[in-house]
């Protein structure tokens, strides 16, 4: 069993930037592909950034820029760089572990995706 907690989100005023955390409990973390979705008011969850366990990064076309996915395998930790934020990216942010058996494989449907965290708020006021 993995266990994700997110951490980071809050207030924040348009244009500026935040770096969600997701650290994860058990052994099974360099062994994950992880991810990034979000989750607007009245919308779908939607795919924002993954990372494979080799590091190689894949992210939604409509993030690509602004938004930078890393992970330290020595904390247990991925990363979600934000910049730029614009009221339209507020959302509750969840982090997703998925066992992959390639190296290089970076899931970007949820289905794909073995645990989840409770999510953080982020909300960009303009």
């Amino acid at each position: 069993q993995v266990q994700l907690v997110e951490s980071g989100g809050g207030l924040v005023q348009a244009g500026g930037s935040l770096r969600l955390s997701c650290t994860a409990s058990g052994r099974t973390f360099s062994s994950s592909a992880m991810g990034w979705f979000r989750q607007a008011p009245g919308k779908e969850r939607e795919f924002v950034a993954a990372i494979a366990r080799s590091g190689i990064t894949y992210y939604a076309d409509s993030e690509k820029g602004r938004f930078t996915i890393s992970r330290d395998n020595g904390k247990n930790t991925v990363y979600l760089q934000v910049d730029s934020l614009k009221p339209e990216d507020t959302a509750v942010y969840y982090c997703a572990a998925g066992r992959t058996a390639s190296y290089y494989y970076t899931p970007s449907v949820g289905d794909e995706y073995d645990y989840w965290g409770q999510g953080t708020q982020v909300t960009v006021s303009s």
